[in-house]
């Protein structure tokens, strides 16, 4: 079962980081997302992100990381799907405390949009889990992935 951060009640969702933090089965998967201007070429319809995750193994037995989907979502509610066997040419394979950590970058036709998806986790015993990568946004205002 998954589960994500609350938002902070003395905050308004407006002040909030635009980050996500999801655990499931034990992998938390924390994401955040910068806008990268030197990249990007407003004027040709291109904005380019830069996004960081961490995933940590608290759960009890160890996980590798099989496969990963995305769903990438701009603001013209046009939708990209992204399907593919590990993550930056990596399957992650981690016992109980231990994180991987890498960073990608991900274009977008309009100036904002979301990310949120999941990845396949392999257990010891041969089972297998989808492990939920909640909602993070990607928007030049958003919160430096500094914070995360």
């Amino acid at each position: 079962m998954a589960t994500a951060a609350p938002l902070n009640p003395n905050r308004s969702p407006m002040d909030q980081t635009g980050h996500s933090d999801t655990t499931t089965d034990g992998i938390r998967i924390r994401v955040a997302a910068q806008y990268l201007p030197d990249r990007s070429d407003p004027e040709v319809g291109r904005w380019i992100y830069a996004y960081r995750v961490i995933i940590t193994n608290d759960s009890v037995t160890r996980a590798k990381l099989v496969s990963r989907h995305w769903i990438i979502t701009d603001a013209d509610n046009g939708v990209e799907e992204v399907k593919g066997p590990g993550v930056v040419g990596e399957h992650p394979d981690l016992d109980h405390g231990e994180s991987f950590r890498y960073m990608s970058g991900c274009p977008l036709p309009t100036s904002w949009g979301t990310m949120e998806g999941s990845y396949t986790f392999k257990r010891e015993d041969g089972s297998t889990f989808d492990a939920h990568i909640g909602r993070f946004f990607l928007a030049p205002n958003v919160a430096p992935m500094t914070t995360l």
